[in-house]
């Protein structure tokens, strides 16, 4: 096993990981939905309506509870005590992100097993481009 397959066995190790309709329904009920994914994939496939869009590299920025470039839209969640849940394109990327937005206090955050492409095949709502 590569070390990077090791270190997503451990994350995932610490997640209780969501399908599409359980990702759904956290949404419904007033959980985040952050998609993770960078433009080209979104604009090429699609976004899920109403998640929050942050590019990998300003996760940590843009959701830190405590931080100063907190995303308007995070603040208006209470990130420690909401689900959060991380998509990325097909659920390896968002479970490394999971795991660091739990280090940061995000302690329900979790990620979407198969990502984007999974939520796209249970037939689930896709807004187009963004």
């Amino acid at each position: 096993m590569s070390a990077v397959d090791e270190l997503l066995a451990r994350a995932r190790g610490e997640l209780r990981r969501v399908g599409p309709r359980e990702a759904a329904a956290v949404q419904e009920a007033g959980g985040l939905l952050v998609d993770i994914r960078y433009a080209a994939l979104r604009e090429r496939d699609g976004t899920v309506p109403g998640a929050l869009i942050v590019e990998r590299n300003e996760l940590e920025w843009r959701l830190d509870p405590t931080g100063d470039h907190r995303a308007p839209e995070a603040a208006l969640h209470d990130l420690r005590a909401l689900p959060v849940v991380v998509i990325c394109n097909e659920g390896y990327a968002s479970s490394l992100a999971a795991v660091s937005l739990r280090q940061l206090g995000l302690r329900r955050a979790t990620d979407l097993t198969g990502g984007f492409q999974a939520w796209r095949a249970a037939g689930l709502p896709v807004a187009r481009g963004a």
